[in-house]
């Protein structure tokens, strides 16, 4: 049957039908299960919106029902339904007013009476109703939000210059009028979920939990997440309660119990991560965004990962790192391969391809970990690209058709071992206390990205990845020579999704850069070449590479574990910030041509409870919206 993946492209962002192809022939149990959890995710959506930016959800209430009443009203002009259309397109994807990626403002382009004509129409229709003000109010307010760019123009903004300060020219909503210079002898009992605040009597935190911060939310998530616990197994029920009790005390060793009960969740066939998790959105890397992700185990890509999981004693005897920060009796490193139903916060619509959690380095090391790599994202990311991407970048004949052989399974193959190997590897000292992060601070989630994916290139070649069926043996140098070309070609390609500005902030990004240009100053892998007036990034010395890989996995496993700030800052400055703007030009031409997007957005399945004539939910059916519209005005209405 052919299948739509790409559903339209608003300016360079794809639009994207995520499918859960193994839904229907789960157990009953097993689809009750997921249509709590993911009536959990959805409780919590709003959370990680206001978490991005303090106007967020106004602004998405305005713009929302505007929408709702485009198809009906004769009273706005076409022009402007197609740009408030594309703008409001932009912020459900981005999850507010700033470029997941970039971390730059995105602004209307519509006039500012043209949308308040249009948001009156809509109050007036009663599809607008604001709690703290008419529509007009709100909008004088918001004028700068919605159109001026240079207005709070960051939402995480980590090297901010000289006089700058990473929290206070962040426009994120996770500190209010707090600096750096604020938190000196500040001690925050709620890290990962708390907002901290300044005001006349102090700094203070105020918590994310059930009665606090986000309490109705939070009391919502717990509802359906206790729904769920009579179809969960035991090991997950445990898991689950434990969440139930963080959610609701917010404290921190509530936390811990709850990451200790889900690593040691090693067999269920469904699962969810939902919670204050990643800290890439925190200039300081402490707070958690909140994000849920609802996924069953897809058994027939799950035993590759399992046995790498079970070898990671081999790989980590091997790291070319020093002995002493090397792990030693490796436990608990679960992997498996998912299909996931439902994403929302951090996590959905922009995705991620893998994930290995917790993040907590002492539950790391005494516990394990879990690690899964998203299956059916990284399907839809592979048939929903064009062929022109790859033909646009690369040098020669032979490296586009390695590309379109070879490139899914080896993206596949690095991602797992980055989060299984990578991130669930590696000692710090002693004197870190298992808080990496608070020494290396905003330098530390790029670090840590850098580690994962040096990790993953470091092994890729590794004879034992075709002896764990990883890989086909015969076929594994070509597909080291994809995945190295390929990677290459990614720094170079990456830079238009920075359209702005000549730095970049996303931490993935800066992984990237740093890692390419550093191999490119330090061996003889990579050569900068020009062709027609366009620039390509070739890999020429395949050992080059992969030596230069494991001198600086070798630096990067040091300044983690030591705690050397001054040594990270220093290789980032250097090798993964700063960029030609010229270059950038360039590559933004040369894909705007093509019309290449730079990102993508999902839609979720979406699922349909079938009750009996008293309420209960015997069954669950799924669908595919192939509509982005369609699909967040319909999560907006609960």
């Amino acid at each position: 049957m052919d299948r739509q993946y790409l559903l339209e492209q608003v300016d360079d962002a794809a639009v994207v039908q995520l499918y859960a192809d193994g839904f229907e022939a789960l157990p009953v149990d097993q689809k009750i299960l997921i249509w709590h959890l993911s009536q959990a995710a959805l409780a919590g959506r709003d959370i990680y919106y206001d978490q991005r930016y303090r106007h967020s959800l106004e602004m998405r209430d305005i713009l929302d029902g505007i929408l709702r009443i485009v198809d009906s009203s004769a009273g706005i002009a076409p022009a402007v339904v197609r740009e408030i259309r594309r703008y409001t397109k932009l912020f459900w994807i981005n999850s507010g007013p700033y470029n997941n990626l970039t971390a730059r403002k995105f602004v209307l382009r519509c006039t500012f009476d043209e949308l308040r004509a249009a948001a009156v129409l809509a109050e007036r229709a009663g599809a607008i109703t604001l709690r703290s003000a008419s529509v007009t109010e709100a909008l004088d307010r918001l004028r700068p939000a919605f159109f001026d760019a240079s207005y709070e123009p960051l939402v995480t903004n980590k090297t901010p210059g000289e006089a700058g300060d990473i929290l206070r020219d962040s426009a994120n909503n996770l500190y209010a009028g707090v600096t750096t210079a604020d938190l000196a002898g500040f001690r925050e009992r709620y890290g990962l979920n708390s907002r901290v605040v300044k005001t006349e009597a102090g700094v203070s935190e105020e918590v994310y939990r059930a009665g606090g911060r986000y309490g109705a939310q939070i009391t919502s998530i717990c509802e359906h997440l206790t729904a769920a616990l009579p179809y969960a197994t035991p090991a997950m029920r445990n898991a689950l309660e434990a969440l139930i009790r963080f959610y609701h005390s917010g404290d921190d060793a509530d936390r811990v119990a709850y990451d200790i009960a889900w690593v040691e969740d090693k067999a269920s066939p469904v699962d969810t991560m939902n919670g204050f998790i990643e800290t890439y959105l925190d200039a300081r890397s402490v707070k958690g965004a909140w994000e849920a992700l609802v996924f069953y185990v897809n058994p027939g890509k799950t035993a590759g990962i399992e046995q790498l999981a079970a070898a990671a004693q081999w790989f980590e005897d091997r790291m070319p790192w020093d002995a002493r920060w090397r792990r030693q009796g490796v436990k608990g490193v679960t992997a498996k391969a998912i299909d996931v139903v439902m994403e929302t916060g951090d996590s959905g619509p922009v995705s991620p391809i893998g994930i290995n959690l917790p993040n907590d380095q002492l539950i790391r090391e005494a516990h394990g970990s879990k690690s899964v790599t998203i299956s059916n994202v990284s399907e839809a990311y592979e048939r929903s690209q064009p062929r022109a991407y790859r033909e646009e970048f690369c040098w020669s004949p032979d490296e586009v058709a390695r590309a379109e052989r070879w490139g899914a399974l080896s993206s596949e193959v690095t991602t797992a071992i980055h989060e299984v190997l990578g991130h669930g590897s590696g000692l710090l000292e002693a004197h870190l206390e298992g808080r990496p992060e608070l020494v290396i601070r905003e330098q530390y989630a790029a670090l840590e990205e850098s580690r994962a994916d040096l990790v993953a290139l470091y092994f890729v070649g590794e004879p034992k990845m075709a002896e764990l069926g990883m890989l086909p043996g015969e076929h594994q140098d070509e597909i080291v020579l994809a995945e190295y070309e390929g990677y290459a070609r990614n720094a170079l390609v990456q830079l238009r999704r920075v359209r702005e500005g000549t730095q970049i902030e996303e931490d993935h990004m800066r992984n990237r850069q740093m890692i390419v240009h550093w191999l490119t100053a330090h061996t003889d892998a990579i050569q900068v070449r020009r062709r027609d007036g366009k620039t390509y990034y070739v890999m020429v010395d395949v050992k080059a590479f992969h030596d230069g890989v494991g001198r600086l996995l070798g630096e990067v496993q040091r300044i983690k574990s030591t705690g050397d700030y001054a040594a990270a800052k220093a290789l980032f400055e250097t090798y993964g910030i700063h960029f030609d703007p010229a270059l950038r030009d360039e590559i933004v031409t040369r894909v705007d041509h093509l019309l290449l997007p730079s990102y993508t957005g999902f839609v979720q399945p979406e699922l349909t409870p079938v009750r009996t004539d008293d309420g209960e939910i015997v069954d669950v059916k799924i669908s595919y919206p192939l509509s982005l519209e369609k699909q967040m005005l319909g999560w907006s209405a609960r």
